[in-house]
């Protein structure tokens, strides 16, 4: 594995972790009444601390677009995956909740499962799919299954609500995320034209802005151990799949790697619900009233 690609993963994490506690400490107090419409972003962008989490969030993705560069799909976005140990480590000094045996159970199996899942898959490059059904199959599964779950986000609202919201996001990223890789690989072979021409950065910028709505809206309306898990669990997870569907990413396929692919994946996810359900995560504020007006801050 790169030592670059490393560096700049593990940054993106780091600024993405810290840009998404920023973001939900200013969406808690967003109205109701912007639950997943546009106008939340709108009243989102009066308050520099939002700001200053799409900043952070911003500088991630960029520096997740030049690790995806660089590297594999299948290898950067479980290096990713680790944004939720610095959203947990900005939370604790907000909150002052000590780390206890869940926190370090959770890092344990995080990061044992990036490590077991690369160590043992190792993730490398291959021939890329031409075939575009191939493409579009895949894509369409995964925004399908996003817009399934956002339907039934918008029945459920304040329960099951903004986990449904996470996951469709975290959907939408990792196919984003495969995209801006497609795109960095026309731009690497004609130049910005190559890239303009192609339908690739236009779905990037339209899937990144839906994202960030289902984001807001799953902030807005609970407390962010709700929400991150199973945002952060599903990027990756969504990400991969592209990588080996249709980007020719290479996973080793034996018996033996295989299982521990397997092992590794499940402790990544186990290792984020852990840290996502900390009490040192944001507990948000009460929404039995059915609006709150937005303060700068």
């Amino acid at each position: 594995m790169s030592v670059l690609v490393l560096i700049l993963a593990v940054s993106a994490a780091c600024c993405l972790g810290f840009g998404f506690v920023l973001q939900q400490n200013a969406a808690r107090q967003a109205p109701l009444s912007d639950f997943l419409s546009p106008r939340l972003l709108l009243d989102l962008v009066k308050v520099p601390r939002w700001l200053g989490g799409i900043g952070l969030m911003v500088a991630g993705m960029v520096l997740g677009a030049i690790a995806l560069g660089q590297g594999e799909v299948s290898l950067v976005e479980p290096l990713l995956a680790t944004n939720l140990l610095f959203a947990l480590a900005l939370s604790r000094k907000q909150t002052k909740q000590p780390l206890g045996r869940q926190g370090w159970a959770g890092l344990a199996l995080l990061a044992g499962g990036v490590t077991a899942f690369i160590v043992a898959g190792e993730p490398r490059g291959g021939t890329a799919v031409t075939d575009p059904l191939r493409h579009w199959l895949i894509i369409g599964v995964m925004i399908g299954l996003a817009l399934l779950l956002t339907t039934y986000a918008k029945r459920s609202r304040l329960s099951a609500g903004p986990v449904l919201l996470a996951l469709a996001a975290g959907l939408l990223y990792g196919v984003q995320d495969a995209l801006t890789r497609v795109s960095g690989q026309r731009f690497s072979a004609g130049g910005l034209a190559e890239v303009l021409t192609g339908w690739q950065p236009y779905a990037v910028l339209a899937l990144g802005i839906t994202g960030l709505v289902l984001v807001q809206s799953a902030f807005e309306t609970a407390p962010l151990r709700m929400s991150l898990p199973a945002l952060t669990a599903a990027q990756p997870l969504a990400g991969i799949v592209c990588g080996v569907g249709f980007l020719g990413d290479r996973l080793r396929t034996d018996t033996a790697a295989l299982t521990w692919e397997a092992v590794g994946l499940a402790a990544i996810v186990a290792g984020i619900v852990l840290l996502g359900m900390h009490p040192a995560m944001p507990c948000g504020s009460d929404r039995s009233e059915p609006t709150r007006n937005l303060q700068p801050s």
